[in-house]
């Protein structure tokens, strides 16, 4: 299976989450949390802005500056960090050289929290480690074992994990 950005992301959030994503066991249609995600793509786009497809990703703006992802929370903005990370590199190979802009739009916040990212060598040779390791993970036999945290109560694939 060919490495997407949600994939980049699960990784980094849960290799559990990853693995069972990336072996199309896809639980996230009755996820509440996956369900406010998309309708603030939705609010999004009702404006103007909207969703481009690229390959196998989805990049939520482009600008002649920007590749901005926008994600409700910054919970795991690492995760988002090098999901970001992931459709620069993409956007590169195409010969679309830009910067990273993450937007955390929080719920009942009026301001809205924005990281900025470059893609530099050194981190592109981290991200393909990561995604060699995601090719690994995903070839496995065995499913990863349940992380056993807070943020597993919102997760998608909590009902399989724990019931």
């Amino acid at each position: 299976m060919k490495v997407t950005g949600t994939l980049v992301n699960y990784y980094f959030h849960c290799k559990r989450q990853c693995y069972l994503f990336g072996n199309r066991m896809n639980l996230e249609d009755n996820s509440e949390e996956v369900k406010i995600g998309k309708a603030l793509h939705e609010e999004r786009a009702e404006h103007g802005n909207t969703e481009i497809s690229i390959d196998n990703i989805k990049l939520d703006k482009l600008t002649t500056e920007y590749l901005t992802e926008i994600k409700k929370s910054d919970a795991d903005a690492e995760a988002a960090k090098w999901q970001l990370l992931y459709y620069l590199k993409v956007l590169n190979e195409k010969g679309v050289v830009r910067k990273g802009k993450l937007e955390f739009v929080e719920k009942n916040k009026n301001n809205k929290k924005t990281v900025i990212i470059e893609l530099t060598e050194d981190i592109e040779r981290e991200l393909d480690m990561y995604i060699c390791e995601i090719q690994e993970l995903l070839e496995q036999d065995e499913t990863p074992p349940v992380l056993n945290k807070p943020k597993c109560r919102k997760c998608a694939y909590y009902d399989y994990c724990y019931i």
